[in-house]
């Protein structure tokens, strides 16, 4: 049940940018417990600060782009693999747009309160990001 409803927060928020559908999806809190280069981690953040974080990011990467690659769910949570798909077209942390293309491999473990989704705890190869755009060697 869970992760059917991730899957499709996933593909209507994240994949098709439908900001509308957050609070169908997202609980009134969300906690933002790990998340790399996120400016909202450690935060917890309501409805409007999580649309702005959708902003923040797809405007870097206007076309971000989840493939769900596995899922895992439990009472409380929902684990899933990921390759997430890009151009960077956008500001990233200040720096110019590169135009380059991105694809990396990440996980990350959903946090549910009742079938709301409440937070999440997520891990990705950001070198390889970093390496992708030419940020690093």
């Amino acid at each position: 049940m869970k992760k059917s409803i991730l899957l499709n927060y996933i593909d209507d928020v994240w994949n098709n940018k439908i900001f509308e559908k957050v609070e169908q999806y997202i609980d009134k809190q969300y906690t933002v417990y790990l998340d790399t280069d996120d400016p909202w981690e450690g935060k917890t953040i309501s409805h409007q600060v999580f649309k702005e974080r959708l902003r923040y990011s797809f405007d870097s990467f206007p076309d971000m782009h989840f493939e769900i690659t596995s899922g895992i769910e439990d009472k409380n949570h929902v684990a899933v693999t990921w390759i997430l798909t890009g151009k960077n077209t956008g500001l990233i942390n200040g720096s110019q747009p590169t135009g380059k293309n991105i694809k990396t491999n990440g996980m990350t473990i959903y946090h549910f309160n009742n079938n709301m989704i409440n937070g999440h705890t997520q891990v990705f190869e950001i070198v390889t990001v970093a390496k992708q755009l030419g940020f690093i060697d």
